[in-house]
């Protein structure tokens, strides 16, 4: 069966650059229409842009996932979805004592709240329908503490629960709902740590970070036919950082 995805209609939040972009790339080259969610029209328009050159099929909705009607916005604009992934996130790398109010309340809404209440207004839909993907990409930082991820790693370690309750709530309904781990990614949003992220993952097996492509590589196996029978899963990208 393989990671063919002719057919199937897929929202990836947090899409316009990244992880996000990759997976939404890669999705689309594999046959799925693409609901490309983000903030940013330029972003958002050369990611759409670039899929329907490449033959394939995407749309954008831009919204802040933080405004209270951004969950309404993304069903309306993609209402049936088969495929859902909850990229989104904001990465407050701040020690405790550092993390302000404000920030501590982004990284909950961005990295929790919006994926509950997105899975809570789509997942009924696919129960119905008696099939869908959902994948959560979390973070290594969910379980493995640092002195500057405490806010961080509880909001994506809230995703790895959640990651597993539904898919003790919407598995036996024919949803499988399983997760992505990926450790330092040299992707968009880690530009300006990047001089750090070499030095963290010198010495992992792998020598260096993730590229977006393969933890969206990951997300593509998860939104295949060849996981129908993996459920609660989190599959860890980090170049064996975790396991070494």
């Amino acid at each position: 069966m393989g990671t063919r995805l002719d057919g199937r209609t897929a929202i990836v939040t947090g899409a316009t650059a990244g992880i996000g972009r990759a997976i939404a790339e890669v999705f689309a080259a594999h046959g799925a229409s693409v609901l490309v969610v983000g903030r940013d029209a330029g972003r958002a328009g050369e990611v759409v842009d670039g899929i329907k050159a490449a033959g394939g099929d995407a749309r954008a909705v831009l919204t802040d996932l933080r405004h209270p009607d951004a969950v309404d916005r993304v069903v309306t604009a993609m209402p049936e979805p088969d495929i859902l992934v909850h990229n989104a996130g904001v990465y407050p790398f701040r020690s405790t004592p550092g993390t302000d109010p404000e920030t501590f309340d982004a990284a909950v809404d961005i990295n929790l709240r919006v994926p509950f209440f997105l899975t809570a207004a789509l997942a009924p839909g696919m129960v119905a329908r008696g099939h869908g993907k959902i994948v959560n990409i979390t973070t290594i930082g969910a379980y493995v503490g640092t002195p500057v991820t405490a806010a961080y790693g509880a909001t994506k370690a809230g995703l790895e629960l959640l990651t597993r309750a539904w898919a003790a709530e919407f598995g036996p309904h024919g949803v499988n709902v399983n997760a992505v781990a990926p450790g330092p990614t040299d992707s968009f949003g880690m530009a300006g740590m990047r001089d750090g992220m070499l030095a963290m993952t010198a010495a992992v097996p792998a020598g260096r970070p993730a590229r977006p492509e393969e933890v969206a590589a990951a997300a593509l196996y998860l939104a295949g036919p060849d996981a129908d029978y993996l459920h609660g899963t989190t599959i860890t990208v980090d170049g064996g950082r975790t396991a070494t």
